[in-house]
């Protein structure tokens, strides 16, 4: 397992996060039962076969299962013995928590209640990345920043990151952030996959830019580039996206994915979900690839990815099927721009 940095912090994550959505779940959970309700018991060895195999970074959400990842979470932690330094807790909050107006958001009044609750619920005194789950349209940003700030500055957050915001956006909150003092952005997560590289338009020279450290979600597209899934093939009863068929893919692009990655797999003697994982794992833009798993066996697949080394030429076939239509901008700077390309940086001996 290899190590990165958090951002441009010194606090050092695994490169596979476990994410804990399929933690918990019941009847009337919704699409969350869809998506997985592994009881404690089962919980536990997933936790323990992740942290045996190197993984130090889980990330869950206060709205995942209405509580209940974090609760299965932080449980899981003190059954296993796990020393609190050993461990880095990212979570999130933005999601609806309850029937009222104010019980959604990055408010103020949200943000400073649903802090308390993720604490009680990972049985924990301070949450190591705390991010704002998505979008807010109605509360001002320097509201937001300032309520993150003042939960660093109170010890109960070390970190603060954001998760499906705009590159404008952040950018924005990252300047404002630096300008009063407050604690900035360290990460984004956001959703990337072989099949769906849309954020390499914006804001991957953002993160670029402002340093902040990329966190991928739903790395096989919702189950999509698993495996199990292709043109003309029945979609298996138990795969998470035959029951939520989330998030949207371009489907002839998606197949044409899969079908250079079942070759390469082949090569390797790997899944093709393992390759869908190497891909990321070998851009310097990510710093953690999020797997989540409903069995161990999956967790072990997944997991072996990083012992997974594409070959230069395998690489650049991958690149070359999924690669994104040109759109304005971007063909405009390569037209204008492309002979002036930056010398790189020769450190001193």
């Amino acid at each position: 397992m290899k190590f990165k940095q958090l951002g441009r912090t010194g606090l050092y994550v695994s490169e596979i996060c476990l994410g804990t959505m399929t933690f918990g779940g019941n009847e009337d959970a919704g699409i969350w039962k869809a998506i997985g309700s592994l009881p404690q018991a089962d919980v536990d060895a997933i936790m323990a076969k992740a942290l045996v195999a190197g993984v130090n970074f889980f990330d869950t959400a206060d709205v995942y299962s209405f509580g209940a990842s974090e609760q299965r979470l932080g449980q899981s932690l003190k059954n296993l013995g796990v020393k609190r330094s050993d461990v880095v807790l990212a979570t999130k909050v933005f999601g609806q928590m309850g029937p009222g107006p104010n019980d959604r958001g990055a408010s103020r009044g949200h943000i400073m209640d649903s802090v308390k609750a993720s604490l009680d619920r990972l049985q924990t005194d301070h949450i190591d990345l705390y991010q704002i789950h998505g979008n807010d349209a109605v509360t001002p940003i320097d509201e937001t920043l300032r309520a993150l700030d003042d939960l660093v500055s109170q010890g109960m957050v070390r970190y603060v990151g954001v998760s499906n915001w705009a590159a404008w956006k952040i950018a924005k909150a990252v300047g404002l952030s630096e300008a009063k003092g407050y604690a900035r952005f360290e990460t984004l997560q956001a959703y990337y996959t072989i099949a769906g590289r849309d954020l390499e338009r914006e804001l991957v020279p953002m993160l670029t830019s402002e340093r902040l450290g990329l966190m991928v979600w739903s790395p096989l597209a919702g189950g999509l580039l698993s495996g199990k899934f292709g043109p003309g093939s029945n979609n298996p009863e138990n795969a998470r996206r035959t029951n939520f068929d989330f998030p949207p893919v371009n489907l002839d692009r998606a197949w044409a994915c899969v079908e250079v990655m079942r070759e390469v797999a082949q090569a390797h003697g790997a899944s093709v979900a393992r390759v869908a994982l190497a891909w990321l794992l070998a851009k310097p833009h990510v710093m953690s690839v999020i797997i989540g798993a409903k069995t161990v066996e999956q967790l072990d697949d997944n997991l072996a990815a990083v012992g997974l080394e594409l070959t230069p030429e395998e690489l650049a076939r991958l690149d070359e099927v999924s690669d994104l239509p040109a759109e304005y901008p971007g063909w405009m700077f390569a037209r204008q721009g492309g002979a002036r390309v930056p010398t790189p940086f020769m450190p001193k001996a």
